[in-house]
Order: structure tokens, then sequence, then C-alpha cells
């Protein structure tokens, strides 16, 4: 077998991915494409796992780890994605840039400072959450 047909395969994987990942805004559809960019890496490490006949067979063994790291993360990930859309009613990326919860009063960041004259002055924007979310 030629080295050249899988790592072309691969490659065309690979990109299908990165495209996938660069071009949607649905949380989902971004989730395949990470997976379809791991499985062109597990095609490529078979491939040369094979090409090189290597003994201890490592291309495989390390295809083992990524499939068990892919189905983690997609466990992980659809988990938040179901959760942020159970609390947003959405799973566009671009609708959850604003997902941090507002500052507390007791946080150090919202807290007033004092001036040198004496009087205090609130560091913490007013119109942001407004915009965020309109």
């Amino acid at each position: 077998m030629h080295l050249a047909y899988p790592a072309v395969l691969a490659a065309l994987l690979f990109a299908i991915g990165v495209y996938g990942v660069l071009a949607r805004r649905n949380a989902i559809l971004v989730l395949m494409s990470v997976e379809l960019m791991l499985n062109a890496v597990n095609l490529n490490l078979v491939a040369f796992d094979v090409w090189l006949r290597d003994t201890l067979h490592a291309g495989q063994a390390l295809t083992l780890f990524t499939i068990a790291i892919a189905a983690a993360e997609i466990g992980i990930g659809l988990a938040i994605v179901l959760m942020v859309h159970r609390n947003k009613g959405t799973s566009d990326i671009d609708r959850l840039r604003d997902t941090a919860e507002p500052p507390q009063p007791w946080d150090s960041a919202a807290e007033d400072t004092a001036t040198e004259d004496g009087t205090t002055t609130d560091d913490t924007p007013t119109g942001e959450k407004a915009e965020a979310t309109a």
C-alpha cells in the first residue's frame, strides 16, 4: 500500500474539519468538525504505523488513546452544549460570547475606589450587559 493515499485522505479530512470549525456557528457542528480532525489524525497514525512496520505498533496504541480522548471530549462537550442550550435557548456560538456572570458587589474588580479628594468612583461599566443581551 502506498502511503500517499491515506495521507491525502487524512489531509482532506483535516482540511474539512478546519473549515467546519472556522465557518460554522452551531456548537454541535463545531464539535463534529473537531471529531473529523481527530479521525484524520487517527488515519495518519495507523497509516504510518503500517508503513514503518513498527513491531510495537505505537501508532495503533496512540490511536486508541486518541479515540478515548475523542469520546471524552464529545461526551463532556455535548453535555456543556446541552446545558448552555437549556439556559440560553440557543447553541449559536456568536450569541454565547457573553456567558460570564455579572460582577458581584463584593468582587474586587467591581468595588468603588477612592480618589485623592475622598470621593468614590465606580469602575464597572453599566451599559455592557444591556448591549450584549439586546
